[in-house]
């Protein structure tokens, strides 16, 4: 494994909707964990990555925080300090895909916040809906914490046109090593299971050879994805599901969830 903490990962995303009707579709991707203090370099090393410029494949800090030019790390610092959070330059890792032929689009990213000290502070999970908006919650993390993390938060965002926001969202994450895995659990408030949607991958060294495997591999993958949505969105049409009128965009685009962490300690 490669002293650089950024990496691919290779995996498949399985997405199930357990009711009203059950669906459910396996796709392959990969994605890419960046840690923010990297990004520098990494735009100097590879040739197939640039880091706020087009290339075969790129990271551009304003396609995610809240859009701001100039350095993400400055956003997710600031989004941490309004929860009482200060990482003291602590790692910043966001877990995402990349751009591929200037396009991306992420239904969901994840930073691993870390504080100075290397001790995991809080997960951030920004989400993005098809209609241009995008949403965050932050979730501090049990500073003894080691391995697993399952989080727990109310649903606050409008994703689905099919379900309304009457729910509640579990993650189960696994932090980057050499495998990774996320899992979003939807519940109705009274915990009746709804959706579960989750990713796990494989680690791979970031080099220019695993970029050029990768964008023959998969082919227009970031495109795929927003084309995916809106094809199962018509199989769900047709299977009956109706749609449900869209309610009012949250008055903050944050949700900080505090004191609702659990983590399962590995053992030695």
């Amino acid at each position: 494994m490669s002293a650089s903490h950024s990496a691919i990962y290779e995996g498949h995303v399985v997405h199930q909707r357990l009711a009203p009707r059950r669906h459910r579709l396996r796709y392959a991707l990969f994605q890419m964990v960046l840690d923010l203090d990297e990004l520098p370099s990494l735009d100097r090393r590879l040739r197939c990555f640039s880091h706020d410029r087009l290339n075969l494949f790129s990271f551009f800090d304003r396609d995610h925080g809240d859009g701001r030019d100039g350095p993400l790390r400055g956003y997710v610092e600031e989004t941490l300090l309004e929860a009482g959070i200060a990482l003291n330059g602590g790692a910043i890792r966001l877990l995402c895909m990349p751009r591929m032929l200037g396009y991306v689009f992420n239904p969901l990213s994840i930073y691993w916040c870390h504080r100075a000290d290397g001790r995991l502070a809080a997960l951030l999970y920004e989400v993005n809906n098809t209609f241009g908006q995008r949403h965050s919650y932050l979730i501090p993390v049990d500073p003894d914490a080691h391995g697993t993390v399952r989080q727990t938060c109310d649903k606050a965002f409008h994703v689905s046109p099919f379900m309304d926001l009457s729910m509640t969202y579990d993650f189960v994450v696994t932090p980057p090593g050499a495998s990774l895995s996320t899992a979003v659990n939807g519940r109705t408030r009274e915990g009746a299971p709804m959706i579960t949607a989750n990713f796990r991958g494989l680690r791979h060294d970031l080099t220019d050879a695993r970029l050029m495997r990768d964008f023959f591999a998969f082919p227009l993958m970031t495109l795929k994805v927003v084309a995916g949505i809106h094809w199962e969105a018509l199989k769900l049409l047709a299977k009956g599901l109706r749609l449900k009128p869209a309610p009012a965009t949250p008055d903050r685009p944050l949700s900080v969830i505090a004191n609702r962490h659990e983590t399962i300690k590995q053992s030695a």
